[in-house]
This record gives structure tokens, C-alpha cells and sequence, in this order.
């Protein structure tokens, strides 16, 4: 299938101020057909205009939304020579709490079984959706805390050495606190850089995008209690087919929960983010 880049009926959103230099544009856009983000980014560099409304673009920036499908979002803004842009050293910041999906098979409380006249519903202590070969569960939306910080740095400050580093941090978890985050709540995403200007007033315009999930402790589970997760740790639980007596039927109830680690943990210092 071949990669797809639209723009949203939402896009073309334009600053401009009296004088003209703080004036920006954001173009935003829909990636389809890739589940490979370095694809995903390339397409949308591709089709992205180089300049709009005079403004030169600065950077491009894509975000997850599922299997193969990725928003996209380029932004222009005048370079930083004369004075314009953000100067060196500053930083930006944005956030949203859209929330993140969830497969769950057990819900929190049974709030009413109802039976057909004459029988008796079976008890399967909070698991959902119940058949005779398994437990289906259903999607959930859960807290998800996205957030990102664009800063501007030195051109000298971003070496090979540096980018390596962006690199081999994508993909891990917070090893330390961080902006007030436990250890295991947030999830680095990756980096997106574009250089501002050349020779000596050179610097680049890097936006850095994590995730959030709580950590959470005494999480009970049917009859399992005493159950502590880390944010991006995954919990998954196994059945075993049970009498129900009061029903007089075979039943799937929850026998075991376990707690996984799926992602590695780094030391969010070296992102040199102050």
C-alpha cells in the first residue's frame, strides 16, 4: 500500500503579528499506509511545502494515532538570523491528556448480573465478555499525559554524539524522576530537529515528545489482590475454567495476574533538557 499524505480540514493556521516577527503557520496533516515512523516523516517532509505564506518551515513532526496511521504536523516560522524566532536557548512547551487505548479483560466491579427466569447467572468475578473458548475483554481509553518540549540549541551542542543519544533514548522509560513523573511513568517518543540559520547564528529548533502513564500499587483482580504496575509495564491475566456451583455451570474466573516489563529504562539527563 502505497504512503498517503493529507491535509486536514483543520490546517492553515496563521500568526501573524504587527511587526511581522513573530508571524507563524502550521500545516497539519494525516500520514497513512506505513507503520514505520522514519517513513512516515519522510513522506510528510516530502509533501509539505518548503515555505508557506513566506514563512520558511522549521520542522516536521508526527505523533502515533494507530496501525498505520500517524498525525502530522509541519510548522513555519522565520529563521532566527536578524532577531527573529525564538532566540538560542529558549523553550517551548505543549501538552495534551487525549488519553491512550487499552485492552482490558476484567472490569472493576459487576454491577448487576441478570439471569434468564429460572436460572441463574453465572459469577465470573469481573471478567469480560465470556465465552466457551476464551475471555474477549474490551478497548478502554486510559490516562495518557502527551507532552512536548521544543528547544533552541547551540549548533554546536548537537553532534553526531548527540543525536546518537536521541536515538538510543527513543523507545525507553524515565530511569529517574523526571518533570515530576516517577521512575517508569514517561515514555520518550523521539526527536525531531531542523537547523535555524547558518554560519555563526546557526542553531537548531529540537522538539522532544513523551507519554505518561501512572504508576499504580494494590490493584485487585477478582479474587488476586496486591497487585502494584509501573505505567508501562504490561498486566495480563490467565483463566482456568471453575465450577459455579449456584449456577451449575463451568465458568472461566481469574487464577493468576502477571506484571511484564516491555520497555527499557535510560537516564532522561542525557537529553540535556535543564
Amino acid at each position: 500500500m502505497p504512503i498517503e499524505v493529507r491535509e486536514k480540514f483543520e490546517s492553515r493556521r496563521l500568526v501573524k503579528s504587527v511587526t511581522g516577527s513573530n508571524s507563524s503557520a502550521e500545516l497539519a496533516y494525516i500520514v497513512l499506509g506505513t507503520d514505520n515512523d522514519i517513513a512516515a516523516r519522510d513522506a510528510l517532509e516530502a509533501e509539505a511545502p518548503a515555505t508557506y505564506a513566506t514563512l520558511p518551515r522549521q520542522s516536521v513532526q508526527i505523533e502515533p494515532l494507530g496501525p498505520g496511521l500517524w498525525d502530522g504536523l509541519a510548522r513555519y516560522a522565520p529563521t532566527s538570523g536578524g532577531g527573529s524566532g525564538p532566540p538560542t536557548g529558549e523553550s517551548t512547551f505543549q501538552f495534551d491528556t487525549g488519553g491512550g487505548t487499552q485492552h482490558i479483560t476484567q472490569s472493576l466491579a459487576t454491577v448487576q448480573r441478570v439471569p434468564a427466569p429460572g436460572m441463574v447467572a453465572p459469577d465470573f468475578q469481573g471478567a469480560i465478555g465470556v465465552s466457551a473458548d476464551g475471555v474477549e475483554g474490551i478497548d478502554i481509553t486510559v490516562p495518557v499525559y502527551h507532552f512536548a518540549e521544543t528547544h533552541y540549541k547551540p549548533d554546536a551542542q548537537i553532534t553526531g554524539a548527540y543525536k546518537g543519544v536521541l536515538f538510543n533514548l527513543t523507545g525507553k522509560l524515565n530511569g529517574d524522576s523526571f518533570r515530576g513523573f516517577a521512575p517508569g511513568e514517561v515514555l520518550f517518543l523521539g526527536a525531531s530537529g531542523a537547523k535555524r540559520g547558518s554560519g555563526t547564528e546557526a542553531d537548531w529548533e529540537i522538539t522532544y515528545r513523551f507519554a505518561a502513564s501512572p504508576n499504580v500499587t494494590g490493584l485487585s483482580i477478582g479474587p488476586i489482590n496486591g497487585i502494584n504496575k509501573k505505567g508501562w509495564e504490561y498486566l495480563w491475566v490467565r483463566y482456568s475454567d471453575q465450577e459455579d456451583t449456584a449456577a451449575k455451570a463451568l465458568v472461566k474466573r481469574p487464577v493468576a495476574a502477571y506484571v511484564e516489563r516491555v520497555y527499557e529504562s535510560g537516564s532522561f539527563a542525557a537529553l540535556q533538557l535543564g
